[in-house]
């Protein structure tokens, strides 16, 4: 039983981690990658799509994403969707293909995406917590009910702190490399 709980704890902390690299890998640094284009959607003959299901995305360098749709029909829509992202993105058309530049990023709205990563890191935190109090809780339950004792009980809850510590200084070690990722110029 206990060690379905730590398991279970340890499979959603890990599940938090995983969500906190796909989050802050969607807030942009000065340098381009396709992944930042990800949740752009494109009407498709009136459907919503995904941009990667219409067009080849990829680098054209270090600062320029190329996309390429698959119908020549498609340039403008595609086009059109990117401009109106939140992304803060300027698509220009060349042929069939559309190359979107990355602009440089301030100083000033640097430090805003720092804000914002720091939030997402919270938010984490406050997930992997709110695991470790689910956990407790499962074991408390068990001991309520008989199935295990206090020493177990007690053993397990440290198990579970010392996975909570360990996942949490986790998230500090990506939430640091993601400020010095947005601070390098």
């Amino acid at each position: 039983m206990i060690a379905d709980v730590k398991k279970s704890a340890e499979q959603k902390m890990h599940k938090s981690l995983e969500a906190l690299k796909a989050d802050l890998g969607k807030v942009r640094t000065g340098r381009a990658h396709t992944g930042i284009l990800d949740h752009v959607t494109v009407d498709y003959y009136g459907t919503p799509t995904l941009i990667n299901q219409v067009a080849n995305i990829n680098l054209v360098d270090s600062r320029t994403i190329g996309v390429q749709p698959w119908e020549k029909n498609m340039i403008g829509k595609v086009e059109k969707a990117i401009r109106d992202s939140d992304l803060g993105l300027n698509p220009a058309t060349q042929g069939d293909l559309i190359r979107v530049p990355m602009p440089p990023l301030t100083e000033e709205r640097r430090k805003e995406l720092i804000k914002v990563v720091k939030g997402e890191a919270e938010e984490a935190k406050v997930a992997i917590r709110n695991v470790r109090r689910d956990a407790n809780a499962t074991l408390k339950d068990l001991l309520k009910d008989k199935t295990i004792g206090e020493d177990e009980e007690r053993k397990a809850q440290d198990d579970i702190q010392k996975l909570t510590d360990r996942n949490i200084a986790e998230v500090d070690k990506i939430l640091h490399a993601k400020e010095v990722d947005l601070m390098a110029v």
